[in-house]
């Protein structure tokens, strides 16, 4: 019997220590989709997973439930990156839960089809907003908690590199995310920070159904590839942006679009 004080010490020792030596990762806009990809990506690989979520928090939490048996651990967390408040308290959390940051991967977004002529300043504000305002925040609160070695993966879109009609709005914002990445990339290379942008095509998401069957269709004729996208094509892409074979690739824009914008 009075080996169990220090037989329960040493395990809790060995769980903070494994803890804490796990690589980290926090992924904004995870409850669904690309984000929801991404966690179980890196959770598969044995990271550890903060994974932000702003709605359909029940989702966020199955996530947990399900994450794999690697290793890694998925915590799921509040965060509205229209608030840069809630942002620097989504990364205080992984503070506290993981000990670092190592990855960050700025995928909450949202869509807007409306054309210019019908377009209101409330409606642009507001995509503005998550897709832009949000990453910027977004990367400056993981920046500076970063270790160094580590790598900022922003999602941008295919628009966002040629602009869609219809859509003016949400190609601004998405261009407006190319133009960030390669700023911050200049600006933290000197902090052995990474940061790359991936420009996702059509991809296969809830987000997209807006479109309609027919319209998706169409646009996956017109994959040179033959097919849409999956999230977990963009995680796969991610995920070895933040590793070490990526280590000399910053302030690039890689599309993930099957071919779309040849």
């Amino acid at each position: 019997m009075t080996d169990c004080p220090d037989t329960l010490f040493s395990a809790v020792r060995a769980y903070f220590e494994r803890v804490f030596t796990m690589k980290s990762v926090l992924i904004t806009g995870a409850s669904r989709g690309i984000g929801a990809a991404c966690a179980r990506r890196f959770a598969d690989a044995g990271w550890n997973v903060l994974a932000g979520y702003c709605s359909h928090a029940e989702r966020a939490g199955e996530l947990a439930e399900k994450a794999g048996t690697s290793g890694g651990r998925i915590v799921p967390f509040f965060c509205d990156v229209r608030e840069p408040a809630s942002i620097r308290r989504f990364v205080a959390k992984a503070i506290y839960e993981f000990g670092g940051i190592d990855a960050a991967i700025l995928n909450a977004g949202v869509s807007r089809d409306v054309p210019l002529f019908s377009e209101t300043e409330e409606g642009f504000d507001g995509v503005m907003a998550v897709n832009a305002k949000g990453v910027y925040f977004s990367a400056q609160a993981a920046a500076k908690e970063m270790t160094a070695g580590g790598s900022i993966v922003t999602v941008s879109s295919m628009w966002g590199v040629a602009g869609a009609a219809g859509e003016s709005a949400y190609s601004a914002s998405k261009a407006a995310v190319i133009g960030m990445t390669k700023a911050f990339a200049g600006e933290l290379a000197t902090a052995h920070i990474r940061v790359n942008a991936i420009a996702p095509g059509v991809i296969d998401t809830e987000m997209n159904a807006c479109y309609g069957r027919e319209a998706m269709d169409d646009l996956k004729a017109r994959t040179p590839l033959g097919r849409l996208g999956t999230p977990e094509d963009v995680a796969s892409l991610a995920f070895f942006l933040c590793s070490e074979e990526a280590s000399f690739i910053t302030g690039q824009i890689i599309g993930c679009d099957g071919g779309f914008l040849l």
